[in-house]
Formats: C-alpha cells, structure tokens, sequence
C-alpha cells in the first residue's frame, strides 16, 4: 500500500465509522419514537435492521485489525484505529439497546405507571452520542469533555424517573395489594427502559473517552 493509499484508507475508516454511528443514532431515534407513541413499524425497522448494523460493525473490524497487521500503524495513527476499532464495538452495543427500546415498546405501552418523560430522557442521550460522534469526526477535544461532563445530567434524569416509578409502586402496593402484581411487568419494563437510556449515555462517554485519547493521548475520561 503506497502512503497516498493509507492515507486514503484511515480517511475511508473514520467516514465509515462516522457513517456506522448515523445508521446507529437512526434506529435510536426510531425505537424512541415508538416509545413515545406506541407505534409498531419503526419499532419493527429497529428489530429487523439490527444485523445490517452487526454486519457494519463486523466489516469495520476486519479493517481496523487489516490495517493494525499490515500496515503497523505507528503513534496518532495507531491511537486512532484503535479508538475506531473501540467505538463500533461501542456503537454496536447502541444499536442492541436501541432494539431493547423498540421490544420493550412493542410489548405494551405504560398506563398505569406515572409519565416521567423516558422518551424526552432518551433523547438527551442520542444528543450525548451525536455530539460524540462529532467530537471524533473533528478530532476536538473539548467536546469530548464537555459530553463527559453532561452525562451527569441524564444520569440524574434516569435515577429521579427511576425513584419516581419506584415510588409510584410502592404507594399502589400500600393502597391495594394486588395491584402491585398487576403492575409489575410494566413497571419491569419502564425501569428497563430507563436503565438501556442510561447505558446509551455511557456509551456516549465511551465514545468522546476514546475520542479524547486518540486525539490527546489523554485518558482522562477512560477511567
């Protein structure tokens, strides 16, 4: 491979990648939606496009592990397919949470489970993964901290609606018994789904953490 052409096919992954965490933030906009609304068929789009993402992921494996065997990728160059070949694994992981959402939302919308907002908190979580997203296209350092530091907030978002629902169970359970076994498949799913919005945001941060060090070579965020 001449320097022209590996230079042509770092520039290839990094578009690539990019591409892999568009079709990912897609579905997850998809399965929120049917969160949202109760609808099917953008939840059936997340559950049956799910293997084109794993197949993604798996071509952009091989080309990251083909350019670390073949070409011995030094330094900068070495941190970056390195921090790509990380963040599909992380986008990947987005993309299985995304189909949770959408299952759970096929099961059965909530109804008597007060409304905290999942949909809205789920947003703010694919916002934390879109500006990650930028962050590596751009190589800019200060909005992987800056993503860091906003996962806080959903984090938060997730423990109140999750103490809410929490507690909304527990005065049922106070004031009629059976209603709490009534209640607890649906209130299984709404804390599941308060917990995979959660993981999003983690995975966000895993994103602007390997951003980070392969721009700076700073494991701030890594730990």
């Amino acid at each position: 491979m001449t320097r022209k052409s590996y230079r042509r096919s770092l520039a290839d992954l990094r578009a690539d990648v990019r591409s892999m965490g568009d079709l990912v933030s897609e579905r997850l906009g998809l399965a929120l939606e049917s969160v949202e609304s109760g609808a099917e068929n953008p939840a059936r789009t997340v559950i049956d496009g799910d293997e084109e993402i794993n197949e993604t992921y798996l071509e952009l494996e091989n080309r990251c592990v083909d350019l670390i065997a073949l070409q011995q990728p030094v330094a900068g160059d070495l941190r970056f397919v390195t921090a790509s070949f990380k963040i599909i694994t992380d986008l990947e992981r987005v993309g299985d949470l995304a189909v949770n959402l959408a299952q759970y939302a096929l099961a059965e919308r909530p109804t008597h489970t007060p409304e905290v907002g999942v949909a809205d908190i789920g947003r703010d979580a694919k916002s934390l993964l879109e500006r990650g997203l930028d962050a590596y296209e751009s190589g800019d350092a200060d909005a992987c901290r800056a993503i860091s530091a906003a996962d806080d907030a959903v984090d938060a978002l997730c423990q109140r609606a999750s103490e809410t629902v929490t507690r909304d169970l527990i005065g049922r359970g106070r004031d009629d018994p059976w209603s709490v076994e009534r209640l607890l498949d649906e209130v299984s799913r709404v804390l599941l789904t308060i917990r995979d919005i959660e993981r999003i945001a983690d995975h966000a941060v895993n994103v602007a953490a390997r951003t980070l060090y392969m721009v700076d070579h700073d494991p701030e965020l890594l730990y």
